[in-house]
Formats: structure tokens, sequence, C-alpha cells
């Protein structure tokens, strides 16, 4: 008789325990899914209307090479490289400037070359719209990580620096360059002039599908109300087009695009 009453204690010791985690796991399961409809309708809320979109992304496609020297009978380059610079316009989609939709800060993070080019080393620089189309590069523009703008609401701002009107009165520059596609690389045919642009690709025997790239990077934005926005770009480097190629010279391409930027907090 003691030792049944023990078996039915024990039984009911693990049942209530059975119970317990049972009804822990469905209380668990409520708060999770609780937590999830919360952040939905947080996220909602805050993006109810749109405040920044980026409607037009600019490129212009060409090439380029380092020290050169020429001869009677050949050219040599060093560093053949492919450039693209990028132009972002980001819009508000308001008429007038309120603190929601002006800048307060504007930063580029998560820097991503996917599918990299087999030829080349890819890069990111800050490009000054002053340069935009011109193949200089200045090693100091380089983005090796992250990157912030400067912000200013002053009609004589130095655009030779990274700086923004805070109303998005001009775009963010970049640009996207391969470096070192070719080195120490010798041109035989010089029987028709060389030109230093897209045309050095052919010149120099590189396939295109051998340097093409997907460029990727987050932009955030702070207004001047402290909220903060996001979206990511993706930018599949154009070397050619339906009529022309980055082997004829260079290549300007105006993408209308649709990118949101959703507010996180």
């Amino acid at each position: 008789m003691k030792k049944t009453k023990i078996i039915l204690t024990v039984i009911t010791i693990i049942l209530l325990f059975i119970v317990i985690f049972l009804a822990y796991l469905v209380f668990h399961k409520y708060v999770l899914k609780k937590n999830f409809e919360d952040d939905i309708l947080s996220f909602a809320d805050k993006n109810q209307s749109t405040i920044f979109t980026i409607d037009n992304i600019t490129l212009f496609s060409s090439a380029d090479a380092g020290y050169k020297t020429n001869t009677a009978n050949n050219f040599t380059i060093q560093n053949l490289y492919q450039y693209t610079d990028i132009a972002l316009f980001i819009r508000n989609t308001s008429d007038e400037d309120t603190l929601e939709n002006t800048l307060k800060k504007v930063t580029i993070e998560n820097i991503q070359f996917s599918n990299p080019p087999k030829l080349g080393e890819p890069q990111l620089y800050f490009k000054s719209i002053n340069d935009f189309a011109k193949s200089d590069i200045p090693e100091d523009n380089l983005i090796a990580d992250s990157f912030e703008f400067n912000i200013s609401s002053s009609d004589e701002a130095d655009l030779n620096t990274p700086t923004l009107y805070n109303n998005l009165a001009n775009p963010l520059t970049f640009s996207y360059v391969n470096c070192n596609i070719k080195a120490d690389y010798t041109i035989t045919d010089v029987s028709s002039p060389i030109t230093y642009d897209g045309s050095l690709l052919k010149k120099c025997n590189i396939n295109l599908e051998d340097i093409q790239c997907t460029l990727s990077f987050d932009i955030y934005i702070t207004n001047n109300l402290d909220q903060n926005f996001k979206t990511t770009v993706s930018i599949d480097i154009p070397l050619s087009s339906e009529d022309k190629s980055i082997y004829d010279g260079n290549l300007t391409i105006k993408n209308n695009t649709t990118y949101h930027f959703y507010r996180y907090n």
C-alpha cells in the first residue's frame, strides 16, 4: 500500500510537471506572437506614409589606366581600371521643407560586392559632383567600411567634400572602381589611336562578363525630428545597354527606381 502511494505521488508530480511545461509553452508562444504583432503594428504605425524615396539613379561607366609608356611599336599601361560614377537622388514626398523631411544625418554602411568580378579589385569611393564622369579617383576618398556625409543648409557649401544639402538639393555621389584589371600590359596594335576610356578594355582583350559586379549598401537617414530611416540599394554595374557598350568609350544609364526608406525608430 505504501509503495502504491509513492508510485501515485510520483505519477502526480510528473503529470503536474508536464501540465506546467505545456502551460509554459502555450504562454511562451502567446508572448512571442503578441510581441511579433506589437512589432508589426509599431512598424506599420511608423510607416503609414513614405517620407524619403530614391526615384532616380544615374550611372556613368568608363575606364582608364594608371602609368603609361609609349613607343613607336607598342603601348604599355599599369593598372587598367573600370569605373562607374553613381548619383543617387533622394527625394521627399512633400513640396514643403519640414523637420520631418529634411536631413540631419546620412550614412552609408554594409558595402557589399556580390557576384564579384573575376578580374580586378572592386572598391567604392566618394566622388565629388564636380568630378562626376571624370576618371580621377583621389585615394583619400576610399570608403573602407561606413561613410557619413556632412549636412549643410548653406548656399555656399563645398560640394568637393562629402556634403549634402539638408533639403535634398544635391545627390549622393560615389564612384565604383574595379582596379588592377590588367597590370603591366602591353598593347602591340597601335595602328589606331588609343583613347583613355572604355575602349581600353577592348584593346586589352577584356571580356565584359569577367568584370561584371553587383554593388549594394545600406543608406541610413536621420531627420530633424531624430527619426531614423533605412533602405538598401543594389546596383548592377552597367557595362552594356541595348544599343551600346562600354567598349564604345563610355556608357550613361538613368534608372528610374522605387526605393522607399522605412522608419525603424
